[in-house]
């Protein structure tokens, strides 16, 4: 089994966070970019790198701050005399990128990095430049650290195909990080499993991954229950959701489901792909009240309330 294979590979290198791996591996496969969330020092960064790795593919790591300008992400035009310019490209031609606290920068950058996302493209001067191919965003946000940061745009948080959380690793995993950290034992990564032509082939063979019709109004009730959860028979939430999914979060679960099943070697999805992929899917899709914010209530747990209500 494909998924199995990758994610035992990066363990030799990241201790523990199992289904952020799956996720990752399965966001590549799928052709969409992930946003990462969680505290300082749990392996966000080692995760992308060793997946980069991993996958035969050029990674560059940007910090995002918030005196950045959008040329030093995407570079520029460059004068070197009477009546000549060069094109300087920029970090963001590559095949991986890491922007590390992506919510650091100011919106112009936001803007330029939205451009590459989407479009899979750079704007230098009047030419466009096409990014390599494949084209993989790991974003990353520090949840508890909010001064000197920007709110993402709506629309470009809705290009992440997942937002992740990372979070802590088990007592026993983080026994196993001073170990090795202690006795310098940092091993060294497996050999690449892919390369840049083999993913472009398995995101082809993803897209070719049968989905029933009856599952595919499954995805749409679930997208439309976060608008309209009453409706849908969800009681005491509606006043708790202040905006659901749009049609952009049907798409992305279609994409995503198609992708788990092809790395867990199926040539159709189940229902438990689309359920195993719906909170990565959704949490940053929907937007909770002020109420149940001050409530403490999660997206997630509305996720789970979704979940567990709808039938397919």
């Amino acid at each position: 089994m494909l998924l199995e294979q990758l994610v035992s590979a990066a363990q030799k290198v990241v201790i523990g966070q199992r289904e952020p791996l799956e996720h990752l591996w399965t966001a590549l496969i799928a052709g969409g970019h992930v946003l990462l969330e969680g505290v300082p020092g749990v392996a966000k960064t080692l995760m992308a790198s060793t997946l980069a790795h991993l996958s035969g593919l050029e990674f560059r790591r940007v910090q995002f701050t918030p005196d950045m300008l959008p040329s030093d992400l995407t570079g520029g035009i460059v004068y070197e005399g009477p009546g000549r310019f060069s094109v300087r490209k920029g970090p963001i031609f590559t095949q991986v990128l890491l922007a590390d606290e992506v919510n650091r920068a100011p919106a112009k950058v936001q803007s330029a990095l939205l451009e590459s996302m989407q479009e899979g493209q750079v704007t230098l001067g009047e030419e466009t430049h096409a990014l390599p191919k494949p084209f993989w965003v790991l974003a990353t946000q520090n949840p508890i650290e909010q001064e000197g940061t920007y709110a993402l745009p709506e629309a470009q948080v809705d290009r992440f195909l997942f937002r992740v959380e990372v979070g802590y690793p088990s007592v026993e995993e983080e026994e196993e990080i001073l170990r090795r950290w202690a006795r310098h034992l940092y091993p060294e990564p497996p050999p690449p499993l892919l390369s840049p032509k083999k993913i472009l082939d398995y995101q082809e063979q993803a897209k070719q991954v049968e989905i029933a019709p009856r599952l595919e109004k499954y995805i749409v009730r679930l997208v439309r229950a976060t608008r309209m959860p009453e409706e849908a028979g969800i009681k005491g939430w509606q006043d708790k959701i202040a905006y659901g999914a749009s049609p952009r979060a049907a798409l992305a679960l279609h994409r995503a489901a198609r992708a788990r099943a092809f790395l867990l070697g199926r040539t159709t999805v189940l229902p438990e792909d689309i359920k195993a992929v719906a909170p990565a899917v959704l949490r940053h899709r929907i937007i909770l009240s002020y109420a149940a914010l001050a409530e403490g209530i999660r997206t997630d747990a509305f996720i789970q309330v979704l979940l567990s209500s709808i039938p397919y």
